[in-house]
């Protein structure tokens, strides 16, 4: 399918690995014009690297935290006039509830909910004021099917998904789209970090595997398509059936 999508612009946080990375990659075979984001310099020359092996095309990448005001200004200074944001920050840590903290509590929000939050502010009015935008944010299966120790990114991640709900319909008819990715037991590298968790969500799996990081990229790039135009204020799992079993 010739998602028409060639020539557009897109921003993809958290790109230098992961989920971000497969996104980043499957836009960049569909001949968008990517810029990477992330906080490390050495890890988004080698993600570049990957990506331009891959699809032909090397993009472009800002070093930056975008759970940082400073870092979400030189990200939107980087490419104000973006058709396609993809927000994604790494997980918080895992903990039992009895050991989180204050401080913990507000990084995980900031991280995870209040940088897609302020990016999506920023960058929405332009789109709309071009009518056409697509954002799709990375949250997790965890927000179907809470997970033990996940409590921080479950609970970040739940409130973007109200958020989402509300603004998404706010800006539909502006040819804006708003979309969540809830990926579930997806083979990266912050799956090895779950340790047995991760073996027993893997042994639940009805497709009996682990999901690939193309499979997550090529659901990232369908609804940020042209024909994706009506999907909007939706959380689409890719989680192999997974949380199916908890309906």
């Amino acid at each position: 399918m010739d998602l028409r999508i060639q020539d557009r612009t897109a921003i993809v946080c958290g790109a230098s690995r992961g989920l971000g990375m497969a996104c980043a990659r499957a836009l960049a075979g569909e001949g968008v014009r990517v810029t990477l984001v992330a906080r490390r310099a050495e890890a988004l020359e080698m993600a570049a690297d990957r990506i331009a092996e891959a699809t032909g095309s090397r993009p472009a990448f800002v070093v930056a935290d975008v759970g940082t005001a400073q870092g979400r200004a030189a990200v939107h200074a980087s490419s104000a006039e973006t058709d396609i944001l993809v927000t994604n920050a790494g997980g918080p840590p895992i903990k039992d509830f009895t050991d989180l903290t204050l401080e913990d509590w507000e990084r995980a929000l900031d991280a995870n909910l209040l940088s897609a939050v302020e990016l999506i502010r920023t960058f929405a009015p332009g789109m709309r004021a071009r009518r056409f935008g697509r954002i799709v944010n990375i949250t997790s299966a965890t927000v179907r099917m809470p997970v033990a120790r996940l409590d921080l990114s479950t609970s970040a991640r739940l409130a973007l998904t109200g958020y989402v709900a509300g603004v998404a319909r706010q800006i539909a008819e502006d040819g804006v789209t708003i979309n969540n990715l809830l990926p579930g037991t997806i083979m990266t590298e912050r799956l090895a970090e779950l340790g047995a968790t991760a073996d027993a969500l893997v042994a639940r799996v009805p497709a009996g595997r682990a999901g690939k990081p193309e499979e997550f990229g090529a659901a990232c790039a369908f609804l940020c398509s042209e024909q994706a135009a009506f999907i909007t204020g939706q959380n689409l799992l890719v989680d192999g059936g997974l949380c199916t079993l908890t309906i």
